[in-house]
């Protein structure tokens, strides 16, 4: 017998590995057959595979084939070979080039209508693949669909699968849309978009996303389309039940108004967007056909609502960013307004009446009152961006519009002492700057952003309603916490997280928010961080490199705490005797010797001061114990009745001969403390829910103490891997 041993070095065996993973293992497909297994090598060029696949399949002209995934019917190129996977499905079929050449003939020379619409119908289907789309936009494809849309008499099927196939084309970004598009190609789609009565739901739904698309990725079109383009139109398609037709609309609005140009001096530009967003119709159509219709909203839909959302409050920006000029005369009348309201008009005079003309001086003591910090002049408390202006303008509305409930406020206020006002005209500001913190004013919308609030598509001054409601909530959680001019950062912060904590349910309604922050008061936000706090300790104590190191600090723990029971004991307590005589209040005395081997005990009269060991006639010594045993066990317990409060106080301690040491505890601390001393003293685990408790609180406390360094550094669930050893340990220093 022989036997022979091959030694690969590691570079064979890599190679050899990787020649495996180069063969795939798959099943190919041709039309009314069963599949085949084959292997595909993924060094051996692609056409060549196709080649050995038709050959097994006897299939001739292997150069007119291509593989194809089955499910996603998208084709494999040499580009994307190497994205097969072992199992796949593919299918021999038809090349993209073969397979345009036969549209591209169909559609120039069609026999019948029917044969171009079935054409145009496996032109849309087929246009999702890029590699077909590449092929067929190289036959000047685009041109030709552009051209056929402008005709007056490309209507029905053969428009809907046109646009259909245009949208496809153009989304795989191989054509620019400035280059594809044409003046009467841009006309005939927004006739489509602008036409209410008998239009197709695909047609339509087709041209809002041509359009929508036009205007993200066209630079020269933007004025044209807009121009182009009925604005209530857009707004009767959202009372369509058709959702892919309100979202396309959605979007195509959104995007006139993000392309829109910042310059003011053209007519219809950014301003007439936003004011048409600001209309009640458009609103009110929103809410009832988009927001509150039984059915889903679907991730688009949200993107969509979101989008527009951030683009309507983003109209408050250019005020947000504004300082109050002192030169602008309607500015510092606003002013004065506030002070008119809230002082002039609880007395029954006008503040219409009282408007002084041409220059405007302020009264420190009335602005003082009003809460604001520059009361000498309070065009200061302005002068910082964000909030600017937009402060302003948010307290006028509210002294206007909710007149009762801003005099309430700032006159409650103003009878208060000094230190426990809570200042109006500060507390605004720092609301608004919050409340656009919040809603992220002034930020660009995410592309995969999806949360709005329905109740911000309920009223016409959403945003001003917001602020009214949270500058009263400012107002009673200063209240609640009787809090002082110290504690306005930290009612600032209740204040955010009662706000936010109320947007998350998403309520229906401005009532339905206000009822939701009626549910979060000073005590329950409280209560909601301590949670917080608990379930992240919880959440950071279950990590395994915690758990590592309370296992490393466990031991220390349990040692302190036995020597706190020895400590105890070693200082004594003071037992009851046992006695069925109610009135029998006799006492003695127990301590252990500071060396830990003697039991000193003895009878003590009522004095209070602690007796010496030397006082105490009696001795135990630890190694004579056998065992403690508690409650029902103990002999004195056992043949006696007792009361269930005392059986559970009870320990005894036994000892050669049959002879014991009774105890009765004078409360639960006292019997835990004994019980696990003594166990400490036998050399046996603590058993009380005491030691359990203390372990438990000293350990939370040496593990926040030995974290402190990492707070806000989340804690991996794994250590970091272990790296691989060197090849060798040539890498010492050596001398120059």
């Amino acid at each position: 017998m022989f036997s022979i041993t091959v030694d690969f070095d590691p570079g064979t065996i890599q190679r050899l590995a990787q020649a495996r993973r180069d063969v795939l293992k798959v099943a190919i497909e041709i039309p009314n057959s069963t599949p085949k297994l084959f292997e595909i090598n993924q060094k051996v060029s692609l056409k060549d595979s196709i080649r050995d696949v038709c050959e097994r399949w006897n299939v001739s002209d292997h150069d007119c084939y291509a593989l194809q995934y089955a499910d996603s019917k998208q084709y494999i190129t040499e580009k994307t070979r190497s994205e097969i996977k072992q199992g796949a499905v593919l299918r021999l079929v038809l090349a993209p080039s073969k397979v345009v050449e036969h549209i591209v003939k169909s559609l120039h020379h069609p026999p019948s209508l029917a044969d171009k619409v079935q054409a145009l119908k496996k032109l849309s289907e087929s246009s999702a693949d890029p590699t077909f789309s590449e092929e067929f936009i190289r036959k000047r494809g685009i041109q030709w669909i552009v051209h056929e849309v402008e005709q007056e008499e490309c209507q029905g099927e053969v428009l809907a699968y046109a646009l259909t196939a245009f949208l496809e084309l153009m989304d795989h970004g191989f054509v620019n849309w400035d280059n594809a598009l044409t003046h009467e190609f841009l006309k005939k789609i927004a006739g489509l978009v602008n036409k209410i009565n008998d239009a197709d739901a695909t047609i339509l739904q087709r041209s809002l996303g041509i359009m929508e698309c036009a205007v993200v990725n066209s630079n020269k079109f933007y004025h044209e389309i807009q121009d182009s383009i009925t604005i209530s139109n857009l707004i009767s398609h959202l009372q369509r039940s058709n959702a892919e037709i309100q979202q396309n609309t959605i979007a195509l609005i959104n995007s006139l108004f993000m392309k829109a140009p910042s310059d003011k001096g053209r007519v219809g530009g950014r301003r007439k967007i936003s004011d048409t967003m600001a209309q009640k119709q458009f609103r009110t159509v929103i809410l009832n056909h988009v927001i509150r219709t039984p059915t889903a909203i679907g991730n688009e839909m949200a993107h969509q609502l979101h989008v527009l959302q951030v683009l309507t409050f983003n109209t408050l920006e250019e005020r947000m960013m504004m300082k109050l000029d002192p030169a602008v005369q309607e500015e510092r009348e606003k002013l004065l307004e506030l002070r008119n309201v809230a002082f002039e008009t609880s007395q029954h005079v006008s503040p219409v009446s009282k408007r002084p003309q041409g220059h405007i001086t302020f009264n420190p003591s009335d602005f003082k009152k009003l809460g604001f910090i520059n009361t000498n002049n309070p065009v200061l408390d302005f002068d910082k961006t964000p909030p600017g202006v937009l402060s302003l303008d948010l307290m006028v509305y509210f002294a206007r519009n909710q007149q009762d409930n801003y005099i309430k406020l700032v006159l409650e206020n103003s009878s208060r002492d000094d230190k426990h006002e809570c200042p109006f005209g500060q507390s605004s500001v720092c609301i608004t700057r919050l409340l656009c913190e919040i809603l992220k004013i002034g930020e660009q919308p995410t592309e995969v952003g999806q949360h709005f609030y329905p109740m911000f598509f309920t009223h016409d001054h959403a945003f001003e309603e917001f602020y009214c409601t949270c500058i009263q909530l400012f107002n009673k959680t200063w209240k609640e916490m009787s809090a002082i001019k110290d504690d306005f950062d930290k009612v600032m912060s209740v204040v955010h997280d009662q706000i936010v904590l109320a947007l998350n349910t998403k309520p229906a309604s401005m009532e339905g928010f206000k009822q939701k922050l009626q549910a979060l008061s000073y005590s329950e936000i409280l209560k909601k961080r301590q949670q917080e706090r608990l379930d992240k300790e919880q959440f950071d104590s279950q990590a395994k490199p915690v758990v590592e190191l309370q296992q490393e600090v466990k031991p220390e723990i349990m040692d302190l705490i036995r020597q706190q029971r020895l400590n105890c004991l070693v200082e004594g307590t003071a037992f009851y005797k046992i006695s069925n005589k109610r009135r029998d209040k006799s006492r003695w005395y127990c301590r252990l010797s500071p060396n830990h081997k003697i039991f000193h005990y003895g009878d003590i009269d009522d004095s209070t001061v602690t007796p010496g060991i030397e006082t105490l006639p009696e001795k135990l010594a630890i190694a004579d114990i056998k065992e403690i045993v508690t409650g029902k066990h103990c002999p004195h317990i056992k043949h006696a009745r007792a009361h269930k409060s005392t059986t559970e106080l009870a320990f005894s301690i036994l000892f050669d001969p049959e002879e014991a040491l009774n105890f009765i505890a004078p409360n639960l601390d006292i019997w835990c403390t004994w019980t696990d001393g003594i166990n400490t003293l036998l050399g046996k685990n603590m058993k009380s829910t005491k030691a359990k408790s203390d372990l438990d609180l000293l350990l939370s406390m040496e593990m926040k103490l030995r974290l402190l360094d990492l707070e806000n550094i989340p804690i991996p669930d794994q250590p970091p891997p272990i790296p691989e050893l060197p090849r060798n340990y040539n890498f010492a220093l050596t001398s120059a």
